[in-house]
């Protein structure tokens, strides 16, 4: 190589981290698409792209799919437009890009060593965004996110270095050009370049001459900056065009036949500025419930919901319904709840944080004792009120309610108003039905 170093080491890394961020960006892409069938499907999370399916309500991947971070355009579109599309085709553009400085070497413009040194930057930024939301919003970090976020790293990383490697050349090629040459005698042997008195050439300038390479049109930044804008929303356009329309879905999943229940067993949980009323029937050991229940918390709604809360726990102690307990414990945390007055939701939402230690604990082998311990410990003085028949009548009383309205044994459940949200709205259909079925809860 005589000249300026090969720009083609930057682009391939650069392509490397390109096409490793494409393949985790289709995979991711493809579990979302995936969903739009109103079901629940498996997860592929895992450090390569497409293996490691996963099913679980609570697994790092699903948590990231189902939080508002994951699609933008939520209340718009059923399920929203899934940002990985963006990071998609990003992705795409620059594993063609890196390809184009790779096959053409030392005829690339040195612009396109800036152009990808600069706009390379970006995916990198909005990755360590997406991490700090990962760590401090949902405490988890999906196999598949950490993959794009390395994809990233490397793309920048060949930014960085074909920028460095271009200025390198930059200063030897300035530096050749302005070494004075002794006049040779003809057919003596090659000019040899002398640098000026007090001047050391720079560190890895060549030999002889370099050809400085050219610098391009000032026109190429712009159009390769709205080629990528092209490039990356693309992807998005198409998947809303062809989204199908979900509002005939959201009325048809039932009604609250009777809403109110005569004797006052029901829990009133009223929050400031509640705009929308709502019926919640849950389990306080369902890991399904506890994944509504922060669905709803992070997506802004709870808050504005005025709650009627029926606790329906599916434990065979106190639920005739049941002929086993399919989460033992329930029905003492339930009583729990029950006898807390205002600190209800305190209680349920304690219950949901410890839910995996209480659910072990009652399987363990003093079964059940070991919730009433973990009650008793957090709780204290509530075993009288636990232990009364009131409180069983009352929940009795809540199952009865259930009864009544004819509905499913599951949780959770959710009315708005009398119209029941349907289970496959729940996770990331959830805004959109919310803006369908009561607009007073738009998120802002």
């Amino acid at each position: 190589m005589s000249g300026s170093r090969s720009p083609r080491g930057p682009a391939a890394l650069a392509l490397s981290g390109s096409l490793l961020g494409l393949a985790f960006s289709a995979s991711s892409t493809f579990d979302y698409i995936r969903h739009l069938d109103r079901q629940v499907h498996d997860l592929h999370c895992s450090f390569i792209p497409g293996l490691g399916a996963q099913a679980g309500a609570d697994t790092a991947c699903r948590v990231a799919m189902y939080s508002p971070y994951s699609a933008l355009f939520r209340e718009s579109f059923w399920g929203g437009i899934p940002i990985s599309l963006f990071a998609l085709g990003a992705f795409a553009f620059f594993a063609a890009f890196a390809l184009y400085v790779l096959l053409s070497g030392q005829h690339a413009p040195r612009r396109a060593a800036h152009f990808l040194f600069v706009a390379g930057l970006t995916p990198l930024a909005v990755s360590i965004l997406m991490a700090l939301i990962s760590a401090l919003r949902l405490g988890v970090f999906c196999k598949t996110c950490v993959g794009m976020y390395v994809s990233s790293a490397l793309l920048a990383a060949g930014g960085i270095w074909a920028f460095v490697e271009d200025r390198r050349a930059a200063r030897a090629a300035a530096w050749s050009s302005a070494t004075p040459r002794p006049a040779g005698a003809a057919g003596v042997g090659p000019t040899v370049p002398m640098a000026p008195l007090g001047v050391d050439a720079p560190a890895g300038a060549p030999a002889g001459p370099a050809p400085a390479r050219r610098m391009g049109s000032k026109l190429l930044l712009p159009g390769w900056l709205v080629a990528l804008g092209v490039c990356t929303v693309t992807p998005a356009l198409l998947y809303a065009s062809a989204l199908p329309s979900y509002a005939s879905y959201m009325t048809g999943c039932g009604k609250l036949e009777k809403p109110t229940e005569p004797n006052g067993a029901l829990l009133q949980v009223r929050h400031p500025g509640a705009v929308q009323p709502a019926t919640i029937f849950v389990d306080p050991l369902c890991p399904t419930c506890k994944a509504f229940h922060q669905r709803l918390v992070s997506e802004g709604v709870f808050d504005k919901l005025d709650v009627t809360l029926v606790l329906f726990p599916l434990d065979s102690e106190c639920n005739w319904m049941l002929d086993r307990p399919v989460h033992p414990g329930a029905c003492l945390l339930s009583k729990a709840i029950l006898c807390s007055d205002h600190r209800a939701m305190d209680v349920l939402e304690w219950a949901y944080d410890n839910q995996e230690e209480l659910l072990e604990g009652a399987k363990a082998g003093a079964g059940t004792a070991n919730v009433q311990a973990a009650i008793r410990q957090r709780w204290p003085g509530l075993d009288a009120c636990m232990d009364s028949k009131e409180t069983s009548l009352r929940l009795n009383r809540m199952l009865r309610f259930i009864v009544d309205n004819k509905l499913p044994v599951s949780t959770p459940q959710m009315f708005l108003g009398t119209t029941r949200l349907c289970d496959e709205d729940t996770d990331i259909g959830l805004s959109y039905a919310i803006r369908q079925l009561a607009p007073a809860l738009r998120t802002r």
